[in-house]
């Protein structure tokens, strides 16, 4: 991957074997990239993001916008999110193994150690994320296991810091952003289902979209929620 120049901006050039090129600009900082076929040379991948130039800029307009946590730090009364809800977070010390508890609708409570660093806190944190994914997840892929007819080999969780999800079109193996535990529950839904669908269809054209649109109508409702929510301070893709 290499990048080229166009107006204020540079954008990330990536060649692989497809016919098409393939536009794409990512939350949260509006980074912008361009999939060209191997055999396409850099000025017409130029003369290509300089006929989007307004779709592009629409879009990063859009991205600064866009609500952002600041790094979080795992102290007193710091909000955390989890199902799209937001909780205040108590901090409790105590010699047990660490633990985290939903103790009301307002309110998240970390059970550690005294003398807890907070980069500790966060793994504490994220292991029960995950944990709530776990238990989320195969409901979920066995609804739309039924629907659509097909078998989903397994699927994962992990922190992932380029997409939402992932899949495995070979292996029938999906991966869910560790990040989606603080999204609600449609979210959630709608990143399996759209990963899903690449085993019909791999790429993202008009026959994935018809595929989607069938499935989950309302998808364009659902992505859209996943963006006004707070997002991390990590930039994530999808």
């Amino acid at each position: 991957m290499h990048q080229i120049e166009i107006s204020d901006f540079s954008i990330d050039v990536i060649r692989k074997k497809i016919r098409n090129m393939h536009l794409s600009v990512y939350p949260p900082t509006g980074r912008v990239r361009i999939a060209a076929p191997l055999n396409i040379d850099d000025e017409a991948v130029r003369l290509f993001a300089i006929s989007k130039l307004a779709w592009i800029k629409k879009n990063q307009r859009k991205f600064e916008k866009q609500e952002r946590q600041s790094p979080r730090i795992y102290e007193e009364r710091e909000s955390h999110y989890f199902e799209g809800k937001r909780y205040l977070l108590k901090i409790t010390e105590e010699e047990a193994p660490p633990k985290v508890l939903l103790r009301s609708k307002t309110q998240l409570e970390l059970f550690m150690r005294p003398g807890t660093k907070p980069e500790q806190r966060q793994q504490i944190l994220n292991d029960w994320y995950r944990q709530q994914l776990k238990k989320q997840i195969p409901s979920i892929i066995e609804k739309w296991e039924k629907k659509m007819d097909v078998s989903i080999n397994y699927c994962g969780v992990k922190q992932m810091k380029t997409k939402w999800g992932a899949c495995n079109i070979e292996e029938k193996r999906i991966w869910v952003n560790l990040e989606l535990a603080k999204k609600p529950l449609q979210c959630l839904e709608y990143i399996i289902l759209h990963e899903m669908i690449h085993l019909f269809e791999r790429h993202h054209n008009e026959r994935f979209l018809a595929y989607i649109d069938t499935f989950m109508p309302q998808w364009k409702l659902y992505k859209e929620e996943l963006n006004r929510l707070p997002v991390s301070h990590g930039e994530w893709d999808y």
